[in-house]
């Protein structure tokens, strides 16, 4: 989809140039992994977000530990309990582990905890590197500017075409 848009946003403006416009058009690009990489701010959040998630992941850890704690223990003893022991001992193991599920999808799902943490702490960083971003293309005229961090389209790139110094340079000006 990404290459789709890619193409024909590139399709578009060649017809526009082709068109007769004698104004020069320009396309830059920038990668924002380069970009986020020279910000200390993203870095510590990055490692925030990275000790969070191995704080979460060493929970789901000691969860499942208990619940394999709890299932053998429930093996070495299956052959002496009754039928409703065992049902009920298989019962607790299976709430266990749908318990454990439903944490690790509130730390890790979609709109788990990670993720409002990271849309908490990289979100304004990534809202102030677009409006560098912003800044550069309306001060150098540029039509377009692609992130190639991110489009899989782009097949070639002239160096002399990549703002993301700019872009690192602006930043810090931001508020």
């Amino acid at each position: 989809m990404k290459r789709f848009l890619l193409f024909t946003a590139l399709s578009i403006f060649m017809m526009t140039s082709a068109m007769g416009q004698n104004v020069p058009q320009k396309i830059g690009y920038v990668n924002t992994e380069t970009i986020l990489a020279a910000i200390p701010e993203y870095k510590v959040a990055s490692e925030k977000l990275e000790t969070l998630s191995n704080q979460y992941q060493e929970k789901i850890k000691q969860e499942y530990s208990k619940i394999e704690t709890l299932y053998n223990t429930y093996q070495k003893q299956k052959a002496t309990l009754s039928a409703a022991t065992r049902q009920a001992k298989e019962n607790e193991i299976i709430t266990k582990e749908r318990e454990v599920k439903k944490l690790q999808q509130s730390y890790f799902g979609q709109d788990g905890q990670i993720q409002k943490k990271s849309e908490e702490l990289i979100g304004p960083i990534k809202e102030k590197v677009q409006k560098a971003i912003d800044m550069v293309a309306e001060k150098g005229g540029y039509l377009m500017i692609i992130d190639i961090a991110t489009s899989g389209g782009v097949v070639y790139a002239a160096s002399d075409a990549d703002l993301s110094q700019q872009v690192i340079n602006i930043y810090p000006t931001l508020k």
